[in-house]
């Protein structure tokens, strides 16, 4: 990680730049190995899933925001005749769609639940508050592109990361049937839960508030030996990873925060030998041991807020001047009403950055364990 925060990754890094009302957002991708097959159309393909106003079905989707963005993908660098050159990787996408007169009040008065404050605090001022500039969710799309970029580096290691809507709206799914989980609005591998948070999303909707949820992810075919052993452990470069997702606020792996009421003989995963392999009885560990992947399927699960801006009123305060040579402020209390376009519930749309964020963390740990041995 970048000293400033902006950069992901060692061997295969990523540093994301824009903000959500400015002329673009983008990534540039250092330590992509050269021949790997890339187009556009790859790309594209993952930010549709991520886009605002995008619907899994072609239904109203009470989730997303009503915000329409084509997310058109223009690779600038790194890239010749569909094939990696092995040098740096810029990919950048317009904004088209920005509505900033929604946020006109917005530049003294913090909105709760938002990093307003917080960024207001920290470059005492100095920041870009339309649609929550840095810290908005829109961010997230230049992970979404160079996800799909790490994912080829994975196709070719057989490696397979699905992610999923476990609950949402206080709903939680009855079965994993995989085939459903594009076949809903929520993302999710059942569809019956899926109308049932669907509907209860509506409600919320129309009573001007938002739901949180969990979003499970699984991934299928990582060999054995991934990750270092102290502080680049596979575990803490995943959580490092979810939980610098805006709305993230946990992540388990495993068996998580239940393990802690189980006992060592029945948490340990028993191994046992066939054909001269072995082979795990159990996976309460997530399929990570010590930090390093052990082969088995690798489980984790984030915790999603809900979504901060309701259309409720809500009190909070607002800056009453400048800040002084000493960095201090005056504030006072008020009321807001939030304007805008805002999704409801972001589980949907978080479904494709967990895959991508996953992604970066293993095409990074995989170049690095090449360079180890």
């Amino acid at each position: 990680m970048s000293k400033n925060g902006n950069t992901f990754g060692n061997s295969f890094s990523v540093t994301t730049f824009g903000e959500s009302h400015g002329v673009a957002l983008g990534c540039i991708i250092d330590g992509c190995p050269a021949g790997i097959e890339l187009t556009k159309e790859m790309i594209q393909k993952a930010l549709n899933r991520r886009r605002p106003g995008a619907s899994v079905t072609g239904n109203f989707n009470a989730s997303v925001t009503a915000r329409k963005e084509a997310d058109e993908v223009e690779i600038l660098s790194g890239v010749f005749e569909d094939r990696t050159t092995g040098t740096p990787i810029a990919l950048e996408v317009r904004n088209t769609s920005q509505h900033s007169s929604d946020y006109g009040n917005l530049d003294l008065t913090f909105r709760p639940g938002h990093a307003d404050f917080t960024y207001d605090i920290k470059y005492k001022g100095n920041r870009d508050y339309r649609g929550g500039g840095r810290s908005s969710g829109r961010e997230t799309l230049a992970r979404v592109a160079a996800g799909a970029v790490a994912q080829q580096l994975l196709n070719k290691e057989g490696i397979k990361i699905t992610a999923y809507t476990l609950r949402a709206a206080g709903i939680s799914v009855n079965k994993k049937d995989f085939s459903q989980i594009e076949e809903n609005n929520l993302r999710a591998p059942d569809n019956e839960a899926a109308a049932l948070m669907n509907a209860r999303i509506e409600e919320l909707r129309a009573s001007g508030d938002s739901a949180g949820g969990i979003i499970e992810c699984l991934v299928e075919g990582c060999p054995a030996g991934l990750g270092e052993p102290a502080f680049d452990k596979l575990d803490a470069k995943l959580a490092q990873a979810m939980l610098s997702i805006g709305a993230v606020k946990g992540f388990e792996i495993g068996d998580g925060f239940a393990a802690v009421d189980s006992v060592g003989s029945t948490n340990n995963d028993l191994m046992h030998a066939e054909n001269g392999k072995p082979v795990f009885d159990s996976n309460h560990s997530g399929g990570v041991l010590g930090g390093i992947s052990n082969g088995n399927q690798i489980v984790f699960r984030v915790a999603v807020k809900p979504v901060p801006s309701i259309f409720k009123p809500q009190q909070t305060v607002r800056r009453s001047g400048s800040f002084d040579d000493k960095g201090n402020a005056q504030y006072e209390t008020t009321e807001l009403q939030i304007k805008g376009r805002h999704d409801v519930c972001l589980c949907p749309r978080i479904v494709p950055v967990v895959e991508a964020m996953t992604a970066l963390v293993l095409a990074d740990l995989l170049l690095e364990n090449r360079q180890a041995k």
